[in-house]
């Protein structure tokens, strides 16, 4: 039987990005992010307008979307409720966020120069996609709240033990991304990790079985 519960959000399982942009004093920023797709050589990013990566894209037109591993997620997890912006939007405040001007630092990541791009890369990232933004839709009419990015990507960049030998493509079966799914984390069809963002957005979880042997 199906009900209609009037779902708050849509995250039914999509892929974190951590996009990585240059403030406007030629500092990096890095947000994750989980509201995008790709066909062919474009993606489609949808951000929230109150964002410090929103104001960069719109300024730069550039960006690096970084996608991590599985493995990653507590380092993605330590940078999930802090935002560029040194005045902090309240309704970000009451979600718990917090303002941090070095999420590569915060999370432990390294900066690594990109080639077509101003915007550093995530070196620790398996795959990197520099790419430049080709338009700006607002969304969530009539009152736009949120803004879709449609990115054109420049350059791949991607781990060689991901890469099938003699070919162009990544091995499905190597390659275990980083999953949000109803604001949590998961990988390889497994829950890996609390969330920070859940907790912020008070969406109701169940906790993680415990991993002992006993």
């Amino acid at each position: 039987m199906h009900i209609v519960p009037g779902l708050k959000v849509l995250y039914f399982g999509t892929p974190v990005v951590l996009i990585s942009s240059r403030n406007e004093d030629g500092s990096a920023n890095l947000a994750p992010m989980s509201s995008a797709w790709w066909l062919g050589q474009s993606g489609m990013l949808g951000l929230g307008n109150s964002g410090h990566t929103t104001a960069n894209l719109r300024r730069e037109r550039e960006c690096v979307l970084n996608l991590p591993s599985s493995d990653m997620v507590g380092a993605v997890d330590r940078i999930a409720l802090t935002t560029g912006k040194r005045i902090v939007p309240e309704h970000k405040l009451a979600q718990g966020y917090r303002y941090e001007p070095d999420k590569f630092a915060l999370a432990g990541f390294t900066e690594q120069p990109s080639e077509l791009v101003r915007a550093p890369r995530v070196a620790q990232c398996p795959i990197q996609l520099e790419c430049r933004v080709v338009a700006i839709l607002p969304m969530a009419e009539p009152v736009p709240d949120c803004t879709a990015f449609q990115v054109e990507v420049l350059r791949t960049h991607v781990d060689e033990s991901l890469v099938i030998p003699g070919t162009r493509y990544v091995d499905p079966i190597g390659w275990d991304p980083l999953i949000m799914k109803f604001c949590e984390f998961f990988g390889g069809g497994h829950h890996l990790h609390p969330s920070r963002l859940a907790d912020g957005w008070q969406m109701p979880h169940r906790p993680l079985p415990s991993l002992s042997t006993e």
